[in-house]
């Protein structure tokens, strides 16, 4: 889908009109699936828990969209994720608890304060001071003492709420900027190996708790070994999925029975050949 472009003789005043007007448009079919008596029988069933799935896929969707670079489809992955928004504040609205204006007033609020740089009489010159006046009003408002030095507040917020592997990069490098580090990068291959042998070990001789911790103590270094190299983990297993599912297409495309039928070497083969040809292309 291909977003339609803004006529360029809009006046600002009408742009923000349309705008809003797309806006009520957007709650008042969402109100009318989630009507009580002619509503849509699945958006009636579904609580603010039973969306958590769809707001995970949907963000993970639109950061995908923006990597790609096609605008149509970032404008079409925002509205779905922008459904999940009013769909959520729809639902607390039929409970009692909130509306989309109390989402919208808070956020906007919450970014006045933020901003005392823009909105107040604050200084805000680099990004990095920014970052700090955020953090020592979050702190403030959430009546937490301030302590730029201690980081296990930030630490334990990356582990609630980002993906394991993006958390993992960031408590790293969180962890790492505050002095918590290896001297070489021949310290940090010499704790892979010793991760990967006790992960070894764990495999051979230890219950299924401690095969877990120590797979999560390996992956955690090697996500150490890559911040080393300035690599991004998150997106070189990104990358690795997609080539995958494209070796795994050609596979698939050019195998003339069930791919449970072939032997291990015969499927290595028909593997081999689709990745040469991905290469070639």
């Amino acid at each position: 889908m291909v977003a339609a472009p803004l006529p360029s003789d809009w006046s600002t005043s009408n742009h923000r009109a349309a705008i809003l007007a797309a806006l009520e448009r957007l709650i008042d079919v969402i109100a009318q699936l989630r009507h009580p008596e002619t509503g849509c029988p699945w958006d009636l069933a579904q609580t603010p828990t039973s969306l958590i799935p769809y707001v995970i896929e949907e963000a993970y969707e639109v950061v995908d969209a923006i990597q790609v670079g096609e605008q149509g489809a970032i404008a079409e992955e925002l509205g779905d994720l922008l459904l999940q928004v009013v769909l959520q504040a729809q639902i607390a609205s039929d409970s009692g608890d909130f509306d989309l204006g109390t989402v919208a007033t808070g956020i906007a609020d919450k970014l006045v304060r933020r901003h005392p740089h823009i909105f107040g009489d604050a200084t805000g010159e680099t990004p990095e001071e920014v970052s700090q006046n955020w953090d020592r009003i979050k702190a403030e408002e959430k009546g937490i003492p301030h302590d730029p030095h201690r980081l296990t507040p930030k630490l334990t917020k990356y582990s609630r709420t980002l993906p394991p592997l993006m958390a993992a990069s960031k408590i790293s490098a969180k962890a790492a900027k505050a002095g918590f580090e290896w001297e070489t990068i021949d310290d940090v291959w010499a704790k892979f190996h010793e991760e990967l042998d006790e992960f070894r070990q764990a495999l051979a001789h230890e219950p299924k708790a401690n095969q877990q911790a120590e797979l999560g103590d390996l992956l955690f270094t090697l996500v150490n070994l890559a911040r080393w190299y300035d690599l991004d983990p998150s997106e070189a297993l990104q990358s690795t999925n997609r080539r995958f599912i494209s070796r795994f297409e050609l596979v698939e495309a050019v195998a003339e029975k069930p791919l449970s039928e072939y032997s291990v070497d015969e499927l290595e083969a028909l593997w081999q050949q689709a990745k040469a040809r991905l290469a070639s292309s």
